[in-house]
């Protein structure tokens, strides 16, 4: 089945190339994935590998020494000024680990501060997780559109490659990208669908127990919660009505009791006192020179007795 597919899906390509519908894509990698031999005979061997999905490729070949100084190239991989650019015919391909790979590569060129250099023999070889039959198949296929659109390091894709250029991806940073692509797959499904969803469903139903008088629009659960909401808003008028009942006969019922005894009591008490003590003080001064002056009448009589009898 797998070998059926891919003699198609290479017919389509060789279809489509002829139509003239294959165009080009460049990718930029960074100094640090490139490796370079000493120098011989005028020509540095490298080396390109990338092992982060969406890539699975190494690519070898030989780079010209640049003004004849065989370290200049290596100078300028320590300073991060070279760097290479591949040219892949877009063809994804899922790899053994689940995950799609871009197989369609078919050249590569070292620049120099922004400049192509010279490069030759240029090979390509696919690595796990993309490598089996059906990646292969679309590789090679990809290696026959390629080489069949000549050289495209010329003008024709000069704005493409002066694009690709600006940023050159490391192995940090395709590893950031992978989790990027992997990370938004489970939040856009996840989030939007059971928020929104959940907090429209409340507030209509809120809504309704207000505004529906018969009920008809109500699920059962919202009948139920309905008819509790009525019976607690009841039990708390209830309850209201008879704390404000007792709080209306408690003060009147303090206020006249404390109210009359007060009265009373300072009302009684001084026309009481007043009463004894004025009553007691006369009594005791007109008693007092009564009986004194009975006392002094009987010695005054038995006085004037003696004396007429002698």
């Amino acid at each position: 089945m797998k070998k059926l597919l891919c003699v198609l899906f290479m017919a389509l390509a060789v279809l489509s190339f002829a139509q003239g519908n294959t165009k080009p894509e460049f990718q930029a990698f960074s100094s640090s994935l490139l490796k370079l031999k000493p120098a011989e005979g005028g020509w540095q061997k490298f080396s390109l590998k990338v092992e982060v999905a969406p890539w699975a490729f190494q690519a070898i070949g030989e780079v010209h020494v640049v003004a004849g100084d065989p370290e200049l190239l290596n100078s300028a991989l320590y300073d991060g000024t070279l760097y290479s650019i591949v040219a892949y015919i877009p063809a994804p391909a899922a790899g053994t680990d689940g995950k799609e790979y871009q197989v369609g590569v078919f050249d590569v060129m070292l620049f120099l501060e922004d400049e192509p250099t010279q490069v030759r023999n240029v090979k390509f070889r696919l690595l796990p997780p993309a490598n089996d039959e059906w990646a292969m198949g679309i590789f090679k296929d990809a290696i026959a559109s390629g080489t069949a659109l000549g050289s495209v390091w010329g003008g024709a894709y000069e704005d493409e490659i002066t694009k690709a250029s600006a940023v050159p991806l490391d192995k940090k940073q395709l590893q950031a990208n992978l989790k990027k692509k992997e990370r938004p797959e489970p939040t856009p499904v996840a989030e939007p669908e059971p928020a929104p969803v959940a907090k429209k469903k409340k507030k209509r139903s809120y809504n309704e127990d207000e505004e529906d008088e018969d009920g008809s629009n109500l699920t059962v659960k919202e009948k139920r919660r309905r008819a509790m909401l009525q019976k607690k808003r009841e039990a708390a008028a209830e309850e209201a009505e008879e704390e404000a009942e007792e709080e209306e006969e408690a003060p009147v019922v303090k206020k006249k009791k404390k109210k009359r005894s007060y009265d009373e009591d300072e009302e009684e008490a001084p026309v009481v006192k007043k009463k004894k003590k004025k009553r007691s003080y006369d009594e005791d001064e007109e008693e007092a020179p009564v009986v004194k002056k009975k006392k002094k009448k009987k010695k005054k009589v038995v006085y004037e007795d003696d004396e007429e009898e002698e």
